[in-house]
């Protein structure tokens, strides 16, 4: 093996930092909005320890403060049957300081500590009711330590608010007092086809892109309908919009995730079945190499964390991790969707399956294809024209989107307080 030399030792080490200093950006601005989470190296490189931890009840939620002695990484996790808010603390030690209780605290009903992959702390709230821990880290007050904050809301009003925005650090870490304070999560529905490509048709003469925009406009109803959420639709009407295009508009409205709608066909009439797609590795490798290439992409990627100013090889990591988690995302996502559809509707594959769509190659957006069912099978083609079909495939995909949030809703959104 040839002995690495200065130059490539110097290059690789440029590059490391520059992974640091991007995991560090991107977690606390646009990933973060997706549900995502990097260990950054080098928090999850030292032991954080935690001097003491204040609880007290306040109007509208209860609150835990922990002092801790540097910032920290941390993921929530909501479990039922019982009620429980799982709170982990990446890198960090509780030491041999006890956790106080709360009395008459509407909402929790005793908290617990333990110890997760031998290095995190793991709390674990016992709660009387549903509730989102909501958390944000406090920089040190003159000669204070920095400050872990968990705040349990009681729900029922704009009082379940939480720190000063002054006290915050930066945007993303910013929990804001009242209600309005909170952004909503946004959906992009993209009905397949429009306009000259009617997409695949039917026996009976039914085209794709009609049952599609059908189920999208009651998707986004459905979307519209639900706290917390908005729906941005590519088209709402009969129009064709490049595939390129879709994705734009996704982007141009800050989508969380991108969800296309289609109708499946194919030569055997006997072929049937729902099904949901993400992007592969192979698209994902080409989409990277467009990417790469294309000027205007490069300071408009990742919450802001911009390619422009890194030679191909750093542009080529930091691209590279953004993808792997959106595909991880989407591969979570389409799997909650997926379930769902099995309960109105027959399975064409019982896994989330992958290919090159190249409405799902948004770097940093979450996104599936959702295909329906077989317009080309006489009997699913009936059941697709059939309007309570339309309305159960877009129940079933909301549901897919509520559960996807349930468990990765992120921190400053209104679904998070939900």
């Amino acid at each position: 093996m040839k002995k690495p030399t200065q130059s490539d030792l110097a290059r690789r080490a440029m590059v490391d930092a520059e992974r640091r200093r991007f995991l560090q950006a991107a977690c606390g601005t646009g990933l973060a909005a997706y549900g995502l989470t990097f260990a950054h190296p080098v928090l999850a490189a030292r032991s954080v320890a935690v001097s003491s931890v204040n609880a007290a009840r306040h109007e509208g939620f209860t609150r835990y403060v922990f002092r801790i002695s540097a910032p920290v990484d941390f993921e929530t996790l909501l479990l039922d049957d019982p009620l429980r808010a799982v709170v982990d603390v990446r890198g960090t030690q509780l030491g041999g300081v006890s956790l106080p209780a709360v009395s008459g605290s509407p909402v929790v009903e005793r908290v617990r500590a333990g110890v997760r992959n031998g290095t995190d702390l793991r709390l674990v709230f016992d709660l009387k009711k549903r509730a989102r821990p909501q958390i944000i880290i406090l920089p040190p007050a003159e000669d204070s330590d920095h400050r872990l904050v968990i705040d349990l809301p009681h729900g029922g009003g704009a009082e379940t608010t939480i720190a000063k925005r002054d006290d915050l650090p930066s945007r993303n870490s910013t929990l804001q007092s009242g209600s309005s304070g909170f952004r909503d999560l946004v959906v992009a529905i993209d009905p397949g086809h429009g306009g000259k490509d009617p997409g695949a048709i039917g026996r009976r003469g039914t085209r794709e892109k009609d049952i599609v925009l059908n189920i999208g406009l009651q998707l986004r109803d459905l979307i519209e309908s639900t706290p917390g959420l908005r729906a941005v639709m590519t088209r709402e009407d009969d129009r064709y919009i490049h595939l390129r295009e879709r994705t734009r508009i996704a982007r141009s409205h800050d989508a969380d995730l991108f969800i296309s709608v289609h109708a499946d066909a194919f030569r055997l009439a006997s072929a049937k079945g729902a099904s949901v797609y993400c992007l592969s590795q192979n698209g994902a490798s080409s989409e990277a190499a467009r990417w790469l290439a294309a000027k205007e992409n490069s300071a408009d990627f990742v919450g802001g964390a911009s390619l422009s100013g890194h030679d191909e090889d750093v542009a080529s990591v930091l691209l590279d991790l953004a993808q792997t988690k959106t595909l991880e995302s989407s591969i979570d996502f389409g799997d909650r969707v997926l379930k769902r559809l099995g309960n109105v509707a027959r399975l064409h594959k019982k896994d989330v399956q992958q290919a090159g769509f190249a409405v799902l190659k948004s770097p940093d957006i979450p996104s599936i294809l959702v295909e329906s069912a077989f317009i080309s099978n006489p009997d699913e083609e009936m059941r697709l024209r059939s309007s309570s079909y339309q309305r159960e495939v877009a129940q079933s995909i909301l549901e897919g989107v509520n559960n996807y949030y349930t468990a990765h809703a992120p921190q400053g959104t209104r679904y998070a307080m939900l």
